[in-house]
């Protein structure tokens, strides 16, 4: 292994590491713990696998913003924010 790809090799390792640390799970990225707990629960409601979460957000998000209303969408989305 070149020394680049054996330093960044270690670079993501310890970002890896850094995530674990603060308790973010990898999902698609890494997510904290408030934001798992939602998966969590959207998962459990809805049956979904994180293949259908992540297409039926960006579809939702995305026809937010072509009817211009991703400010409403903010304003939900804030409103009913968990608090734990």
């Amino acid at each position: 292994m070149s020394d680049k790809s054996s330093a960044n090799a270690e670079k993501q390792k310890r970002f890896r590491e850094r995530q674990k640390a603060l308790g973010n799970k990898q999902v698609r990225g890494y997510i904290s713990p408030e934001a798992q707990s939602c998966y969590n629960e959207i998962s459990q409601i809805t049956g979904w696998t994180d293949s259908d979460i992540l297409s039926n957000s960006l579809k939702i998000t995305y026809a937010a913003y072509k009817c211009g209303q991703i400010k409403l969408l903010n304003a939900w989305l804030t409103k009913n924010m968990k608090e734990e």
